[in-house]
């Protein structure tokens, strides 16, 4: 007897600590690599689902739009490690909300869902030289290593670049905070210097292919990888 009540314990336990499916790779343009929290490695494609927890890692020339369970998309440009630091979501419990994510390096296009339009304060963005909050809202971000020693020099100045579309983001880091409405853009050099608006776009890239803003839907007729991927199977490396 306390051998089954051991097992059914820890099939129980195994459920509990089980990660939270975020939501589902809507589109998408060339490889796309995710990081599980055991150290295993899938190649995904369209409907593969995302996990808290997941390392996202978008290849040289991928797009790749991830819709969450609450609504709200994510868009990784090309060369970009993402994370979905922890996610929490049920639409009938609002006190349990969180979004936290991070930005290691490349850029996306954030576009606020239901958690963000009924706790604001439960989304957040953390990249190397600050962290985001939203205030319902649509922003691009771009952060820009400093390069190696005889590297060309990169497109745009080593930093976080944003660029506010629609809503009102906050920025803090060390050097102090700063609110961006719509049609702003922003830098934040490093984590020691307060943020600060620049006039107009340093020249901030963000391209998707064109059907990644034709409506929404994973795997409709317009998805970006087309619909030989619909049918993608994940593979995972270990």
């Amino acid at each position: 007897m306390s051998a089954l009540l051991f097992a059914a314990l820890l099939v129980t336990g195994n459920a509990a600590w089980a990660a939270q499916v975020a939501g589902v790779v809507a589109r998408l343009s060339g490889p796309l690599m995710a990081k599980k929290a055991d150290g295993s490695v899938k190649v995904l494609g369209l409907k593969s689902e995302i996990e808290s927890g997941d390392t996202l890692v978008s290849e040289k020339n991928t797009y790749a739009q991830i819709k969450f369970i609450d609504n709200s998309e994510i868009t990784l440009r090309p060369g970009t490690t993402f994370k979905v630091e922890n996610f929490s979501f049920d639409e009938g419990k609002p006190d349990g909300d969180n979004a936290s994510y991070s930005l290691v390096k490349g850029g996306l296009r954030s576009i606020t869902g239901l958690m963000g339009k009924r706790n604001k304060e439960k989304f957040s963005l953390k990249t190397p030289t600050a962290t985001i909050g939203i205030r319902g809202t649509t922003f691009i971000a771009q952060f820009v290593p400093t390069p190696a020693p005889g590297a060309a020099p990169p497109v745009l100045a080593p930093g976080l670049h944003l660029n506010v579309t629609d809503g009102a983001i906050i920025v803090t880091n060390n050097g102090g905070s700063l609110g961006f409405q719509a049609g702003q853009f922003g830098y934040v050099p490093n984590v020691n210097q307060p943020p600060v608006i620049v006039p107009s776009n340093p020249n901030i890239q963000f391209v998707p292919p064109p059907a990644f803003d034709a409506g929404s839907g994973v795997g409709g007729p317009q998805a970006g990888a087309g619909p030989a991927r619909e049918n993608a199977v994940d593979c995972v490396v270990r």
